[in-house]
């Protein structure tokens, strides 16, 4: 009887039986910790995101302090459709970009973050791109003279270290300041990330300097940037109208 029990544990059967209740009670405790942890990661991705869109307007800030200085410096939230129209129906903090660039152009909503600091009014616009290897995206805001780039934060899915990653370096980011988007014919072609030897003092050639060695993303940081700033133009010039009038 004994040889018999010893036999019964040492089978096949009965490994593979064990095996499936190792597996199942793994898989429900990963399930259960996964599910635990969805509200924490939530809130940290909502506050970085309000992190990267403070930081185009130069307000720096960790993730527990993102929320309040958030609230005191993004006066307005606007989600806007095709025509540049405000549509009360979409929460514009909650439009997932990755989702919305699956759609049609004239189905889709794009978001838009104005900020007030020390009196003067910024627009901050969140862009997306492709990379090298896959996404790009970040934000950028614009002066109230529609024109004028205050700074930007980039970052990606996939660039390579050293090369294409180097988007998310101050150096780079800086080098986008005080930039126009519009030329001098009163065009909007945003910013250029261009090879060769670029002035970095002049402000008004749209261009900044590439990167060595990562001219696709820095293809994708210049077709980002123009391609979104362009769905944005029916209301940057409805809002530039409003000023002539005002004036």
């Amino acid at each position: 009887m004994e040889e018999k029990s010893v036999n019964k544990t040492n089978s096949n059967g009965y490994t593979f039986m064990f095996a499936v209740i190792l597996v199942v009670v793994v898989a429900s405790v990963l399930a259960f910790t996964a599910t635990s942890l969805q509200p924490t990661q939530r809130e940290n991705v909502r506050q970085e995101k309000m992190q990267n869109i403070l930081a185009t307007v130069g307000i720096e800030t960790d993730r527990p302090g993102a929320q309040k200085l958030y609230d005191q410096y993004i006066i307005e939230e606007l989600a806007l459709d095709q025509n540049g129209e405000v549509d009360e129906s979409v929460n514009a903090f909650e439009v997932d970009l990755a989702k919305e660039l699956k759609k049609d152009v004239n189905e889709q909503a794009y978001p838009l973050y104005i900020a007030e600091v020390e009196g003067k009014k910024y627009y901050i616009v969140p862009l997306r791109g492709s990379g090298l290897w896959n996404a790009i995206f970040g934000y950028i805001s614009i002066e109230d003279d529609i024109n004028t780039i205050k700074g930007a934060t980039f970052d990606h899915l996939g660039e390579t270290p050293g090369l294409g990653a180097e988007i998310t370096k101050q150096w780079f980011k800086e080098a986008f300041e005080e930039e126009k988007i519009f030329d001098g014919s009163g065009n909007l072609v945003g910013v250029s990330v261009v090879k060769g030897n670029i002035d970095a003092s002049d402000k008004d050639d749209n261009k900044v300097d590439a990167i060595s060695g990562a001219t696709i993303t820095g293809d994708g940081v210049s077709d980002m940037i123009s391609e979104r700033l362009k769905r944005y133009l029916p209301y940057f010039e409805k809002q530039k109208d409003i000023k002539v009038a005002i004036k």
